[in-house]
């Protein structure tokens, strides 16, 4: 049941990306663009969906907060990492950098094959590519401090 929940709750999230246009890295990068705001072309929306998720979000975080256990089962989870390390700083740094030049985030890149496009395909393929050099160099640097 759990997986069935996740997979229509990703399929609703997808179709938001798609339906407020954050999927559109044009959209993204004119947001991002923070020099166009004095000739008047700079776009807030994606600022108008970061706050209503952040804020559907809070207060679902504020209702869980109580519970001992999820709704379908398992432990309430916390936080991945309660530190912010050198890991967390790079990793955060390069996610803007790459969502900064293209203009595609993760969870958008995916809901924007729906759309398709070369850019879609070309960022998709360098993230996958860029996961495995993740995991074949953090294996590395496990094994290094065994």
């Amino acid at each position: 049941m759990r997986r069935v929940l996740a997979f229509v709750v990703g399929l609703a999230f997808g179709l938001g990306l798609l339906v407020s246009d954050m999927a559109n890295p044009a959209r993204v990068l004119a947001f991002l663009d923070v020099l166009a705001i004095p000739a008047g072309t700079w776009d807030p929306t994606l600022m108008f969906v970061m706050a209503g998720a952040m804020s559907v979000s809070a207060a679902a975080w504020l209702l869980a907060r109580p519970r001992r256990a999820a709704v379908f089962g398992g432990a309430m989870p916390g936080p991945a990492r309660p530190q912010i390390d050198a890991r967390l700083v790079g990793g955060s740094a390069l996610f803007g950098i790459g969502w900064g030049l293209s203009g595609i985030c993760p969870g958008g890149g995916l809901a924007a094959l729906a759309i398709g496009g070369a850019p879609v395909a070309v960022f998709l393929a360098a993230m996958v590519a860029g996961m495995a050099l993740f995991a074949l160099v953090d294996r590395r640097f496990a094994q290094a401090r065994a």
